[in-house]
């Protein structure tokens, strides 16, 4: 029988380098080597995965700015998720902002997944969830 592994997941932007600053320098993905496609774009690295960033502004977008783990997102797991909140909240994201604020965070600490979670949104509304090991 044939054996999936996820390689990447594509996710579109219409600013590349504030989603950059996101993914890098907020969440501290990796920047990886990216073939010269005709449209702009990033690879990082995200353990064994990758995750692609695509520079498509006319792109079909969430259009909204709060968060709903129900809704369409990725998972990135870390393996500590006390020390990921910290690293988050230092940057300015917090569980107590207000609704529709972009640093708002949506933390599920003991929930049916059975392991704590945080969702959030990147810069182009894209929901992002963060977990750990039960």
């Amino acid at each position: 029988m044939n054996t999936f592994v996820l390689h990447h997941v594509s996710i579109i932007t219409a600013d590349l380098e504030r989603s950059l600053e996101f993914y890098c320098g907020v969440l501290g993905l990796v920047q990886i080597d990216r073939p010269s496609f005709d449209i702009g774009g990033a690879w990082l690295a995200c353990g064994p995965s990758q995750l692609h960033l695509v520079a498509y502004p006319a792109g079909t977008y969430r259009g909204k700015s709060t968060i709903d783990n129900n809704d369409v997102h990725f998972a990135l797991r870390v393996s500590n998720f006390d020390e990921t909140l910290r690293l988050l909240n230092g940057k300015g994201f917090r569980e107590d902002l207000p609704e529709g604020d972009a640093k708002r965070l949506l933390v599920i600490r003991t929930g049916l997944a059975g392991f704590p979670q945080v969702y959030m949104l990147d810069p182009d509304g894209h929901v992002v969830e963060i977990n750990a090991a039960g």
